[in-house]
């Protein structure tokens, strides 16, 4: 669905929005539906009136009457939003009906929007920004857990099971049903605590019978059985295992490496924790704050996302409240200044790239998709299908950004908080929001 937006005032636009025919095809096919279910025409139950017949009766204008009026709020809406255009009144619909479901069709509308942010000076703002560190235990531990991949398994002599040995058991349930071979490392908590209990203190061949408890709160009886009993043996830490576990021949080659690969991964993450509050900063020294359609539909978008993830863990909302300790009321107002957060963001980078000229052109989106990953021949597909348009915003956002990021003076956490502590009425703002999106992110 393409959108051309053409800017009439500080606070008005129209968008030209052209609508594929299959989606107009959807909407006369539910239009159809819908009236098919209400009109009464004798020789035929609700709901199976044949098109033809219930063309004669309503009218073809009537029936994409119909179809536009009930989705055309739809199109408008979705239009808006991946145009960035952010409205605070209803719009005023522009249109001919479609001459055919089988054909594109467009629409206009104007609408009254939230003006345009004028971006704060952001090569004054000083915002935090941390020091990459690598604590010398990351990178120990980063050691253990590659010394444990080359150990070696050598059977247990002279003492019974105990925590870290590795058990292979046979499991007899009093119904004649067994589990044979099965291999466990006792301290795991991969067994129920019953059973791994039985298995302590026990040598290879040892049997034991034990009762243990089910999920369901029915209680079983069992036989044990040791088969074999094994520890895994660390190698040193020394020059040898760097040769055996890695290209390097030395372990101070080994930990360098480690070490460097730890300090990439932290400098990327307190990276994109700068960007994050570069633009909280601007959007704050730029006094801005977003309201309208826009934002509660996106607060929507985020009470629907978290519903969907507490569904697939199986938390109902009940339960997820009384957790948080939170009454709807107060978490719907929590995603809402969130979403105003997220509103906010994109408006203030949008006046940055304006008033920076910022544009996008063909190659730079080619480069960006074959940076993730995209071949060409998927990405001329893309592009055929007329998916440019859909990252170019994002891109621009992205650079205006990267702009911003480069330009303002990064200062010491400490010295940041201990500035935000001192306290002037002009300077109060709304507490900050969990953090969203924002271009360039790894979020």
């Amino acid at each position: 669905m393409n959108t051309a937006v053409e800017k009439l005032s500080d606070d008005k636009v129209k968008l030209t929005v052209d609508v594929p025919a299959h989606d107009v095809h959807h909407a006369v096919e539910h239009a159809a539906n819908d009236l098919a279910s209400s009109v009464r025409i004798p020789g035929f139950r609700k709901g199976k009136v044949p098109r033809p017949i219930l063309l004669q009766r309503v009218g073809k204008e009537r029936l994409y009457s119909e179809a536009v009026e009930s989705h055309i709020g739809g199109w408008f809406w979705n239009a808006a939003t991946r145009a960035r255009v952010n409205p605070i009144a209803q719009p005023e619909y522009e249109y001919v009906l479609p001459a055919s479901e089988s054909e594109d069709w467009r629409f206009s509308a104007t609408v009254e929007v939230q003006p345009t942010p004028e971006p704060a000076d952001w090569s004054q703002l000083e915002v935090p920004k941390h020091e990459a560190e690598v604590p010398a235990e990351a990178v120990q531990a980063e050691l253990e857990a590659l010394q444990t991949t080359v150990g070696e398994f050598v059977p247990v002599e002279g003492r019974p099971a105990e925590d870290g040995d590795t058990a292979v058991v046979d499991l007899i349930a009093e119904d004649g049903s067994a589990q044979r071979d099965y291999v466990v490392d006792l301290g795991s908590e991969r067994l129920v605590e019953e059973i791994e209990n039985g298995i302590r203190g026990l040598s290879p061949g040892e049997s034991r019978e034990l009762a243990y408890e089910l999920a369901d709160g029915t209680r079983r009886s069992a036989t044990v059985t040791l088969n074999e009993l094994k520890q895994r043996v660390l190698p040193p830490l020394d020059d040898d295992l760097a040769k055996a576990a890695s290209e390097f021949d030395t372990l101070d080659e080994l930990r360098a490496e480690i070490e460097g690969r730890l300090r990439g991964q932290v400098e990327d993450e307190l990276e994109g924790l700068f960007r994050a509050a570069a633009v909280d900063e601007l959007v704050k020294a730029t006094k801005f704050s977003a309201a309208g359609p826009l934002v509660e539909a996106r607060t929507r978008e985020l009470l629907t996302g978290l519903a969907r993830s507490l569904q697939a863990r199986g938390i109902d909302a009940d339960s997820y409240l009384q957790l948080t300790g939170q009454s709807p009321e107060v978490l719907e107002g929590r995603l809402r200044a969130e979403a105003a957060m997220s509103v906010a963001r994109e408006l203030v980078l949008e006046a940055v790239a304006d008033k920076l000229g910022i544009q996008v052109s063909d190659e730079e989106i080619r480069e960006e998709l074959r940076t993730a990953g995209e071949t060409d021949e998927d990405i001329d597909q893309f592009v055929a299908e007329g998916g440019a348009d859909r990252v170019r915003d994002d891109i621009r956002l992205k650079k205006a950004l990267d702009r911003v990021v480069a330009e303002v003076k990064p200062i010491a956490p400490e010295l940041h908080e201990a500035r935000e502590a001192i306290w002037t009425p002009e300077q109060e703002q709304a507490a900050e929001t969990p953090k969203l999106w924002t271009p360039g992110s790894k979020e």
